[in-house]
């Protein structure tokens, strides 16, 4: 590959100050050509975080700033964590959306994404439902807006009986209400109340052992917090100890918990020492989830390789 620079961000996820919810790196590719997936991987390893984005405009005869040929902007875009590269992500997803609104690289208010999962549309919405105290951080242009992902919904699942014997020992002395799994191979495990999920500490020898790819961990809110459950995600398998707010993994919660509540729309907190929150709408006619959250961009410039 001919040396270049490449622009990039670190943005916080589902949240609106810097430090908080879940960080994303996200890359913009000119074009595709002297790029390949070793490479890759190798700058996810670099940055060292959750996951790292890769975008590219899906036509990139045309400046980045035009509608181009789609009735919206269009980009390719993959996901990377450390050690591999995965079907689909949420918070690097929104991460992708935020540099692009707020680094002024399009001017439409909804941007597609073509990737492993099909054509997802994120936009900008203007109404957002803050729940903490501090005051809105301006999303890097003085401009406080959320991020609205269209996303598909993901199916939870009865375990079959030869999973459960390597259920993490650690885990079989919590208040467990019911185990179950996603159709991304993640077991997804209820506890009886939010403060217990909050004080979980797991092996993570352990976990990595287990026969889900992650586990996610979740239990209805507290009284008075304002949120309907609260959820954290551990998944050392892909050298991801905690992913401090996952976004793929409430495509699976959000039906789950819209079906336990009898709602549709819900509000998240993930309990991880980050934290995050989620505005969350299940549409099971589409088959989608709906999922809000602010983004704040921490750090930018240019990878020289």
């Amino acid at each position: 590959m001919a040396r270049r620079s490449v622009r990039y961000a670190v943005v916080d996820a589902f949240t609106d100050t810097p430090f908080k919810g879940n960080p994303a790196a996200v890359c913009l590719l000119e074009e595709e050509a002297g790029v390949d997936d070793n490479w890759m991987q190798n700058v996810a390893k670099e940055f060292n975080l959750s996951q790292t984005a890769f975008l590219v405009p899906s036509a990139a005869s045309v400046a980045v700033s035009e509608v181009s040929a789609f009735s919206y902007p269009r980009f390719r875009l993959r996901w990377f964590t450390p050690v591999e590269e995965v079907k689909l992500c949420g918070h690097a997803t929104l991460a992708s959306a935020h540099f692009l609104f707020t680094s002024g690289l399009v001017k439409s208010e909804i941007i597609e994404f073509d990737t492993a999962f099909g054509i997802l549309t994120t936009k900008k919405v203007h109404e957002f439902r803050k729940l903490d105290s501090a005051e809105p951080y301006p999303n890097g242009n003085g401009e406080s807006f959320s991020i609205e992902l269209d996303f598909p919904l993901v199916q939870v699942v009865d375990c079959v009986s030869e999973e459960i014997p390597s259920f993490p020992e650690t885990l079989k002395d919590l208040p467990i209400v019911d185990v179950h799994k996603t159709s991304f191979g993640d077991l997804l495990v209820e506890l009886t109340s939010g403060k217990e999920l909050a004080d979980v500490k797991p092996n993570l020898v352990e976990l990595k052992r287990c026969a889900g790819r992650g586990v996610i961990m979740t239990a209805p809110a507290p009284p008075g917090t304002g949120f309907d459950f609260f959820s954290r995600f551990f998944c050392p398998k892909l050298e991801i100890n905690e992913d401090p707010v996952c976004g793929s993994a409430h495509c699976a919660l959000a039906p789950y918990w819209s079906r336990k509540l009898g709602k549709l729309n819900l509000i998240a907190y993930q309990a991880s020492p980050r934290s995050g929150i989620l505005d969350l709408q299940v549409d099971e006619g589409r088959n989608r989830v709906l999922m809000r959250g602010k983004a704040v961009t921490t750090m930018a410039g240019f990878l020289m390789v």
